[in-house]
């Protein structure tokens, strides 16, 4: 019994000592993060980097990860380039040895920088990612981004019931994973919802010239265009309908492209009546997401996008995964995001099995008026 007491006691010593070592322990954990932080698709990845910074000085202001270590994010530019994402993966993973990445902030980059974080067995974190087969790419790969297949039916079917759309146009980008992935979305819910597809027409990413697809489109007197696109190209086609004389009341139905202010800024009138899903609204009355708007303003002098407050609540999660690791260690990291349970500016959230958002229940339809996003009501 005797010796069985000492056991237990140096037991008890070498664990609070660990522990003391553990809370002694102010070395940050840094976590890798891939964003488009130049170029033209910028306005996404300066967006999430905003969300990121803003709850990064959140959670080290309260104390970090792990005891009292500061977090630290190392950014790397994409510049929206498939094999730039890669290299940055590469980079974080082997250079700097990050335990987890933060992006990237498009799908065509995740296929292509997510095979390498899940080979490596280092876990990658989705915010804006909403393509399907994103979270197939492997065990490693987690979103925080609702994927389009979860928004669109939501969205063309609050369309189809409130203005009786019968007809329509689609367009889309052919030369981009989310685009395109979007509208395989359209696609089948278009069907699904016995809405007649007049004409399908495609464009590439960086075209500026959409006048052809449009006059075609006008002459076919649709009641909406359904259109898959990035915010530069969103952006131009609105402009281009309006200026062409397609009628303000052929409203455009969007995919998550859409969903930024930079439309309204861009485009101005011409994107009034432009209708979206979304899982987060910019006017939510909960003190969360006012507090989170406020404090965004404070800082940035500008209000946030879906986007930003997506990546402000992903940086909570994974702060808790890492809080409940224990460790900076991928493995255990990988392990515990699975079970982590949030409340956010997003509203509650949780990982389902295949490491997509499990919750839907948040999406709202939204449109512009006045160049401003408002709640369809």
């Amino acid at each position: 019994m005797r010796v069985l007491s000492k056991l237990m006691l140096a037991a008890a010593m070498l664990a609070g000592a660990v522990a003391g070592a553990q809370a002694q322990d102010k070395t940050p954990v840094k976590l890798g993060a891939i964003e488009i932080l130049t170029g033209p698709n910028s306005r996404y990845g300066i967006a999430i980097q905003r969300g990121f910074d803003l709850a990064l000085a959140d959670i080290n202001k309260a104390g970090g990860v792990l005891g009292g270590r500061p977090l630290a994010l190392a950014y790397e530019d994409s510049a929206g380039a498939k094999e730039q994402a890669l290299n940055a993966a590469r980079k974080l993973i082997g250079r700097d040895r990050v335990p987890l990445i933060l992006g990237p902030t498009l799908s065509n980059e995740m296929f292509a920088a997510g095979p390498v974080a899940n080979e490596r067995k280092v876990p990658i974190v989705g915010t804006s990612t909403t393509a399907n087969g994103i979270t197939a790419i492997g065990p490693y790969v987690f979103r925080t981004a609702m994927p389009e297949a979860d928004v669109i039916p939501v969205t063309l079917k609050t369309a189809q019931s409130k203005f009786g759309i019968k007809r329509v146009a689609v367009m889309y980008g052919n030369d981009d994973a989310f685009t395109k992935s979007a509208y395989d979305v359209m696609k089948a819910t278009l069907e699904k919802l016995g809405i007649q597809v007049l004409t399908t027409e495609t464009f590439g990413s960086k075209d500026t010239d959409f006048s052809a697809q449009l006059t075609k489109i006008k002459g076919l007197n649709p009641d909406a265009i359904v259109l898959s696109a990035l915010v530069e190209a969103a952006s131009g086609i609105a402009l281009q309908a309006r200026q062409l004389g397609i009628d303000p009341k052929v409203f455009i139905i969007g995919g998550n492209g859409l969903n930024s202010p930079k439309l309204g800024e861009i485009a101005g009138a011409s994107a009034d009546g432009t209708i979206v899903g979304s899982p987060w609204f910019i006017g939510k009355k909960d003190p969360a997401n006012q507090a989170f708007v406020a404090a965004f303003r404070e800082k940035y002098g500008d209000s946030p996008d879906q986007f930003a407050a997506q990546a402000y609540d992903t940086l909570f999660i994974v702060a808790k995964a890492i809080d409940a690791a224990g460790a900076p260690d991928s493995e255990k990291i990988k392990d515990a995001l699975i079970k982590v349970k949030h409340t956010g500016v997003m509203g509650p959230f949780s990982f389902s099995e295949s490491r997509d958002p499990a919750d839907t229940s948040g999406v709202v339809v939204l449109t512009m008026k006045g160049g401003k996003f408002q709640l369809l009501e």
